[in-house]
């Protein structure tokens, strides 16, 4: 069993005080042309159930590459211009590879190994 080539990112975003609405919107359209772009399998925008100033992005990607255009896209600019307007005050952004059960277990005997000894 080999990995599929999938790769996701994950954005989390905290609005600064009385920003969550205009980061909103500002991430929403984001979100409506990132969704369509080449290789993207799914994009997400979404705001937390429990904190109104924290908001997600998540993407799916055919592989890599898909990914990385989408990193070097012109609208990408977006997030240090939230940055540098002040509606934000906190921002992540991670990327991460599919892996398969095999991949995950072996890592777990590795680390368990490193730990041992």
């Amino acid at each position: 069993m080999h990995s599929t080539p999938f790769v996701t990112h994950l954005v989390t975003l905290r609005a600064s005080v009385g920003n969550s609405a205009q980061l909103g919107a500002r991430l929403n359209t984001l979100s409506s042309t990132s969704a369509r772009a080449a290789g993207c399998l799914h994009f997400a925008l979404q705001k937390s159930m429990t904190e109104d100033d924290v908001w997600v992005i998540s993407g799916l990607w055919a592989d890599k590459s898909a990914m990385s255009d989408w990193f070097a896209a012109p609208e990408l600019n977006i997030f240090s211009e939230l940055v540098t307007e002040g509606l934000v005050s906190h921002l992540d952004f991670q990327t991460f590879a599919n892996v398969t059960i095999a991949q995950g277990e072996a890592a777990i005997e590795a680390a368990s190994a490193r730990m041992a000894g």
